[in-house]
């Protein structure tokens, strides 16, 4: 397990460790989202489990965005497979391979930012490692928190990660085009549980494959591009919020 975020055995990691480390992330991360804000980009932080559909979702995104340029940056433990990928749908993308680290953390894309080019780009993807417990942890830079869970994962995974859920912007549930293979799952119980954890809950059902609910995805990423980039811009992120 990773041996930073304190995920792994308590007292490997002590509490006035990772304090002192999620402090010096926090200033990463604050320096990070002002550059950001400079350029005039959108970041995201996109969040879910290994398979729930994230880098499917932006394939989909690039496929069908009609507003300025995409970016990505890809978190991964041992490939660069996902930002290839991205590379391939026309998402200008950047591996960051993390080694045993489960998460992204604000000083490994500040590292990535320098070699990414963002001119021309409106939008960036920081497309998280595949954990739905530590990514919630580390503010990144990012304006806004995305998390995606599949129709495959079930209903109960706002219950059982509800940190991951309660810093969410928007939960997106992804795969809506295998639903007749689940008759047993219920997308109106996954709504209540996400009710149950999140402050303000906000969910998009699509299907990156058929299409079906990408509208409302882009109406919701254009609407938050756009606040972001009004007087709500200098609140913190949901990173920080409990």
């Amino acid at each position: 397990m990773c041996d930073t975020c304190g995920c792994g055995d308590s007292e490997i990691v002590p509490v006035e460790l990772q304090h002192s480390l999620l402090a010096d992330n926090d200033r990463r991360a604050r320096h990070n989202r002002a550059h950001l804000r400079e350029d005039g980009v959108f970041a995201l932080n996109l969040m879910g489990a290994p398979g729930s559909g994230k880098t499917a979702l932006l394939e989909a995104t690039a496929a069908r965005w009609s507003g300025g340029g995409l970016a990505a940056l890809s978190g991964d433990l041992a490939t660069d497979r996902d930002a290839t990928r991205l590379a391939a749908a026309g998402i200008r993308s950047l591996a960051i391979t993390t080694g045993s680290a489960c998460h992204l953390d604000a000083r490994m894309v500040h590292d990535a930012l320098h070699d990414l080019e963002l001119a021309g780009r409106d939008v960036l993807f920081i497309e998280n490692v595949g954990n739905l417990v530590c990514p919630a942890i580390y503010d990144l830079g990012q304006e806004r928190n995305v998390v995606l869970v599949s129709v495959t994962e079930g209903e109960d995974k706002p219950l059982k990660y509800p940190v991951m859920f309660r810093r969410a912007d928007l939960v997106v549930v992804t795969k809506l085009d295998l639903l007749p293979l689940l008759p047993e799952f219920r997308l109106d119980l996954l709504r209540e549980n996400l009710a149950h954890v999140m402050p303000e809950p906000a969910c998009i059902a699509l299907s990156a494959r058929s299409g079906e609910g990408l509208d409302a995805w882009f109406r919701w990423l254009e609407n938050a591009r756009v606040e972001a980039s009004g007087p709500r811009a200098v609140a913190e992120p949901a990173a920080q919020r409990a």
